[in-house]
């Protein structure tokens, strides 16, 4: 039955898809296996009586909230939908219906284990309304403003089964398509699904809310609200209320006289230090996002869905963008190879050929149309060329990278990434691949030994005591081992830890050398 349900909701989609005449072109689907392509011809038959305007981002809104998120992924996708359908996607709103007030205090009262009344002064009507929560402005009984967001009703079931299904047809995809397999659907949509799942657990977002703030204490320019951690739940999420003008509503900005051009380079310099510095940035930086107070600091909203990247991708990252800052194309595919991203196999002079011919067209336009974005989804459409396998993670920071941009230049039409940029991605490089950088590395290295040497002891004490276990079970006759055997083991063992000790000692004292040896 399971097989059923599937292919009667995904049929049913489709049909909404073909109502809105939502398909790919016919010349966009010629690579498709034989089944897709006369689905697709079916489709089309019922798209051409219909009314649609042929927009995805329609469709998807009419499905529900778990398509409406689906869309927001794949607009993260150019390479699975391609670039004209991810653009389209980019601007697919998550707005809903608001729920009523007495199912959100219903909610309260399960979550907090009180009622709205007794918690808050004032509790208004929902303010924003989107697919997974919607927010209250409330005042707390002491007397501060604060924003309530709740956890839509039912919706962890909806999404529960929509995934199952988004699962089903990404099995499909790759069993059908050998193409489609270097895409990884399968890998994708579980993407997606974890994302969704930290969205359900509102306390995941007010921790990430807690992490970004301690990252961005001493930044300039940029704050996040602060948590009520004994108001907020799993689907209650309560936080200071946000006195400031979002960055959608430009003619409020300009009645404000606020400085426009900073705020831009906030934008993008916030952004970058978020995702080279610290490896975890909010990753939905759209307008209706993003505020403005009366001092002109930018503060972030919805942090449902963050990025994260590890040391290596922050390196790759920044090597990359001072790599094409600097139009050192060998450097950029060195580090393509170096992080394992191209295949060794293949030559890296033809790789770095490949990338000259993306960033001079773009490195010679006037400052104010070189694009950051552009680069990165060409760099990315480029590598599937030389067998790269996709890398989830980087493309959701291309993804954000495209919504950053876009909101800087809505700030400011004549803004100038690489100016905004280098500051940021040239202060990190030196502080990482600098003399403190490797001192700094060098001492984390010998942290790390100094660590394992500790534990040695214990690690012999456990090698002893499994030895001697060894014997009990020989003379048990639970094996047969006999005396002479498990002494034997036993002296190799101490033999093996002296050595190893003796080794990590060697390497430990290596490392302080050679951090001396930078010092003076």
């Amino acid at each position: 039955m399971g097989f059923f349900g599937h292919v009667f909701r995904l049929a049913r989609a489709g049909w909404v898809l073909a109502r809105h005449d939502a398909f790919p072109p016919p010349e966009d689907a010629a690579l498709l296996p034989l089944a897709a392509r006369v689905g697709l011809r079916l489709a089309r038959l019922v798209a051409s009586k219909s009314h649609g305007n042929g927009k995805l981002s329609g469709a998807l809104a009419e499905l529900g909230p778990s398509y409406v998120k689906l869309g927001q992924f794949l607009a993260t996708r150019p390479d699975m939908v391609g670039r004209a359908r991810a653009a389209e996607l980019r601007s697919l709103q998550d707005r809903l219906p608001p729920f009523d007030m007495e199912t959100a205090r219903r909610t309260i009262r399960a979550n907090l284990g009180r009622g709205a009344d007794e918690i808050f002064s004032e509790f208004g009507p929902p303010v924003a309304a989107a697919s997974i929560a919607q927010v209250h402005r409330a005042k707390t009984r002491e007397g501060r403003d604060v924003a309530v967001k709740i956890l839509r009703p039912g919706i962890e079931q909806r999404f529960a089964r929509d995934l199952s299904d988004f699962f089903f047809a990404a099995r499909m995809i790759e069993r059908m398509s050998a193409p489609a397999r270097r895409l990884r659907p399968v890998d994708a949509t579980e993407t997606l699904a974890q994302s969704v799942r930290l969205e359900m657990d509102l306390r995941m977002e007010a921790s990430a809310m807690k992490e970004m703030a301690a990252n961005v204490e001493n930044d300039p320019g940029f704050r996040v609200p602060k948590v009520e951690w004994p108001l907020t739940a799993r689907q209650v999420l309560t936080t200071d209320w946000i006195d400031a003008t979002p960055l959608s509503d430009m003619a409020a900005l300009k009645e404000r006289g606020l400085d426009l051009d900073r705020l831009a380079d906030t934008v993008i310099q916030s952004f970058l230090r978020h995702a080279i510095r610290d490896g975890f940035f909010h990753a939905d930086m759209h307008q209706g996002n993003l505020f403005a107070d009366a001092q002109g600091n930018l503060i972030a909203v919805d942090f449902g869905i963050m990025g994260r990247l590890n040391p290596k991708e922050r390196l790759f990252l920044a090597e990359i963008l001072h790599g094409f800052i600097i139009r050192d194309y060998a450097r950029v595919a060195q580090v393509h190879f170096d992080a394992g991203y191209v295949p060794a196999h293949q030559d890296p002079a033809v790789f770095a050929q490949a990338l000259r011919a993306i960033g001079e067209p773009i490195m010679d336009r006037p400052a104010q149309e070189i694009s950051m974005a552009r680069l990165l989804t060409q760099l990315f459409e480029v590598t599937g060329q030389f067998d790269m396998a996709t890398q989830p993670q980087l493309l959701l920071l291309q993804k954000t990278m495209v919504v950053v941009e876009g909101v800087a230049r809505m700030l400011n039409p004549h803004f100038n990434m690489w100016v905004a940029a280098e500051p940021v991605v040239r202060d990190w490089i030196e502080k990482k691949l600098g003399p403190l950088g490797q001192i700094e590395g060098a001492a984390e290295g010998a942290a790390s030994l100094g660590r394992l040497f500790t534990t040695l002891p214990e690690m012999l004490g456990q090698a002893q005591a499994a030895t001697h276990m060894l014997a009990d079970m020989a003379n048990a006759g639970g094996i047969r081992l006999d005396k002479e055997t498990t002494e034997a083991l036993a002296a190799a063992q101490a033999r093996h830890s002296r050595a190893g000790r003796y080794a990590l000692i060697a390497g430990a004292l290596a490392l302080i050398a050679i951090a001396l040896s930078l010092i003076f």
